[in-house]
């Protein structure tokens, strides 16, 4: 199944969920574990319904999801094809349906509260450096190039971060490689900068914002907050 582009998923308005990264996010509130475990189950018949299920996790008080398809077709610029891990049509599809769960069961979603941790590591040899990673990060060489078409290590459990590879030249001396990357809700960006700022940091390119902001910390350290189109948005 085709990768649905970001345009198409912010057509699809999807109120609950946000594009964080490669996948569709949602938060919903929940009073007690009981409650939680009813609407995962109820989220677990609809995923049935479909042939297709979210990444469950249940905390105090939320239950997350995330909906992503391991089979999306990606094409490169020269056609060819790429089978990574995207939004497709089924997880559009099966957010809509469980919002429809969501409000059967009385769980209020809390869109803004959503976000996604990755890590960047700027390299001129991510081919060579990456099976490295892939074992530290996860003990399985096939983590490399995981529903991607780089290098990029994706450990199928989701119990690390994504780490994917940046171009950078080759270069002597000390600089920063490793950087964090936030993916957070669109509508909670410019709160997060600016706390971020009054607690000391500096904006040091905003050249591709709102998607992309690179802040530093007061001893030169920097981060990227990420955003992508918001789902409830028709540009």
């Amino acid at each position: 199944m085709d990768m649905l582009r970001g345009d198409e998923i912010a057509e699809a308005e999807l109120t609950d969920w946000r594009k964080l990264a490669q996948g569709l996010h949602a938060r919903y509130l929940v009073d007690d574990f009981g409650d939680g475990a009813r609407f995962v189950a109820a989220v677990g018949e609809a995923g049935d319904e479909i042939g297709h299920h979210p990444s469950v996790s249940i905390g105090y008080g939320y239950v997350d999801l995330k909906l992503v398809s391991a089979d999306a077709i990606y094409r490169d610029d020269e056609g060819t094809e790429h089978v990574v891990e995207w939004v497709t049509q089924q997880d559009v599809d099966l957010a809509r349906r469980i919002t429809e769960v969501a409000a059967d069961h009385r769980v209020d979603a809390d869109p803004a509260s959503v976000s996604v941790i990755e890590l960047g590591l700027d390299t001129a040899r991510s081919a060579t450096i990456a099976p490295v990673w892939a074992a530290l990060l996860t003990g399985n060489p096939g983590a490399q190039g995981h529903g991607t078409p780089g290098d990029e290590i994706r450990d199928v459990t989701g119990r690390v971060p994504n780490l994917w590879f940046g171009d950078a030249d080759e270069h002597e001396g000390p600089r920063q490689r490793f950087h964090v990357e936030v993916y957070v809700a669109p509508e909670v960006a410019e709160q997060r900068i600016a706390a971020a700022v009054a607690a000391g940091g500096t904006v040091v390119d905003d050249s591709d914002a709102p998607s992309l902001t690179v802040i530093a910390d007061q001893d030169g350290n920097t981060g990227v907050l990420c955003v992508a189109a918001s789902p409830t948005t028709k540009d």
